[in-house]
């Protein structure tokens, strides 16, 4: 609120300007950041406030905004309903996540024949506060689908420049690795290796549904089992009946089977074990450590993913489910109760131990 004011006018109308809006918070995507761990720190980001009006119906600045860089396929969710807000996969796209609030109007605005020295203004808006999930689902030509120790790293490293983790222990693997694989005429494909996949995944076994949301982005998904394996149709069901409970979605990608450890398999036995592979689906054997069906998969691979049919679509990105810290501990209350509390609970009852030496003390 301002009146005009000089040393020529005593008493001038009013002329106080608008306020300025608040700063945005946006999202850009950009290409060159592969992870979100540079946001592990910055759990509180503060857009600035606007500027107040002034005399002579000048306006005030805007709040500055503040814009953070997040990697291509983050997806976001509301904190505290799990809801989903939208997702960046283009480099250079921009979202606001929380819009500045409106600036007020000056008292200028309020003059009216009957009211010609307005003694108010119209207060801005105020701040808002957002509590935001931000998750990464990796960008990839083709995703890598299997239980642990399948050779799913083995093979990234072989095919790609990339370095994973390489061991003979299960989950090996604890985050998603990329890798860009060459191919003839200087032409590239990229390739997500996901952690592994165990049976009971879908319901938060193993590293659970921490790494599935990977595999929702990839064109085809290539499922890996070791040709050692006691029954390579049942380990190949079993994977995709974990990806048809996380997302149905998945099922519809476009899948091939990959039989790895083939290094010390003949023509004779790879025959006989292609009757007993899963029917509907492109089998390879490779190995890659002798490189057998290394330029097979690729061929395979790159004739798959420049399918009209097989480009990456919209996906339906499920709610979050938000657990809040009261009801997690309630829930595990309950499992210690079940646990530690058993009414037919036995463990007491040191009369099953008679006849092996106690009677005697």
């Amino acid at each position: 609120m301002h009146f005009h004011r000089d040393n020529l006018t005593a008493k001038g109308g009013p002329d106080g300007g608008d306020g300025g809006r608040g700063g945005h918070i946006i999202l850009r995507a950009n290409k060159n950041l592969w992870t979100l761990i540079h946001l592990k720190y910055a759990r509180h980001i503060f857009a600035g406030d606007g500027g107040d009006g002034s005399s002579s119906r000048s306006f005030g600045k805007d709040g500055e905004d503040k814009l953070i860089e997040v990697p291509c396929g983050t997806v976001l969710y509301d904190a505290e309903t799990g809801e989903f807000i939208g997702d960046i996969t283009e480099d250079g796209q921009e979202m606001i996540l929380v819009p500045g609030g409106r600036g007020g109007q000056g008292n200028w605005h309020f003059r009216t024949a009957t009211n010609q020295t307005p003694r108010y203004a119209q207060p801005g808006e105020p701040r808002v506060e957002r509590a935001v999930i931000l998750q990464l689902k990796v960008l990839a030509d083709v995703g890598l689908v299997g239980f642990p120790n399948a050779g799913k790293s083995t093979l990234l490293s072989v095919v790609s420049a990339a370095k994973p983790e390489i061991a003979d222990y299960p989950f090996t693997t604890l985050v998603p690795n990329l890798g860009i694989v060459s191919y003839r005429d200087n032409k590239s494909f990229v390739m997500a290796d996901i952690p592994g996949i165990i049976e009971g995944a879908s319901e938060g076994r193993g590293l659970g549904l921490r790494f599935l949301r990977h595999i929702e982005r990839n064109s085809i998904l290539l499922f890996m089992v070791p040709a050692d394996s006691d029954d390579i149709a049942r380990e190949y069901n079993i994977l995709l009946n974990e990806l048809k409970k996380y997302n149905p979605q998945l099922v519809s990608k476009q899948r091939i089977l990959a039989i790895t450890k083939c290094d010390m398999l003949d023509d004779e036995l790879i025959s006989e074990m292609r009757k007993e592979l899963p029917a509907g689906i492109q089998a390879v054997f490779i190995s890659s450590v002798s490189g057998l069906g290394i330029s097979e998969l690729k061929d395979l691979i790159w004739t798959e993913i420049n399918k009209e049919s097989n480009k990456i679509t919209e996906i339906s990105h499920q709610p979050m489910q938000i657990v809040s810290p009261e009801e997690a501990f309630e829930d595990d209350d309950e499992d210690f109760e079940e646990e530690f509390y058993d009414e037919d609970d036995d463990d007491d009852d040191i009369s099953k131990y008679k006849g092996i030496g106690w009677d005697d003390l």
